[in-house]
């Protein structure tokens, strides 16, 4: 006997099974011993910051963080008094601030960030194959991209 299962319903038991997914491997990954004094959501402002090119704009980070926009400034205040982050003023329009990595933020986000690649790899690596990796990659890579894709419709 055939069951029909609707793409709604296969929608939803995927969008499940992708956050109960995130919640374990957060937890578990925020447990290992990496962090050196710093939050695993301060190290990811850190990383966000390492990615870019050159100073951003605080609404440039919110996009790419998981903060509300109150909890990232509050977060961006804590890391530009312990020397990690830095504000500068922003030279096309002087009301606004670009915000990027110090010399020592950009260290520490460095030394954390090795050992956080090793513990991701000993965490999903241990899970998934290498074919099951890159199916996990592009897939995720396809559902972000829908976010890319929406930004440049607005």
């Amino acid at each position: 006997m055939l069951i029909m299962v609707s793409k709604s319903r296969l929608a939803n038991d995927a969008w499940e099974a992708l956050l109960t997914a995130h919640a374990v491997l957060i937890k578990e990954l925020d447990a290992q011993d990496v962090w050196d004094g710093i939050s695993m959501r301060e190290y990811d402002v850190l990383y966000t910051l390492s990615k870019c090119g050159g100073p951003i704009r605080p609404s440039e980070l919110h996009r790419n963080v998981l903060l509300s926009q109150p909890a990232l400034s509050r977060m961006v205040d804590r890391l530009v008094e312990r020397g990690l982050v830095e504000r500068t003023k922003d030279a096309q329009d002087g009301r606004s601030v670009r915000l990027s990595l110090t010399d020592l933020g950009a260290d520490r986000q460095r030394a954390i960030g090795g050992r956080h690649a090793v513990g991701v790899s000993r965490t999903v690596g241990a899970t998934l194959d290498p074919d099951e990796l890159r199916q996990l990659e592009s897939i995720c890579r396809k559902l972000a991209a829908r976010n890319t894709h929406d930004d440049q419709r607005q």
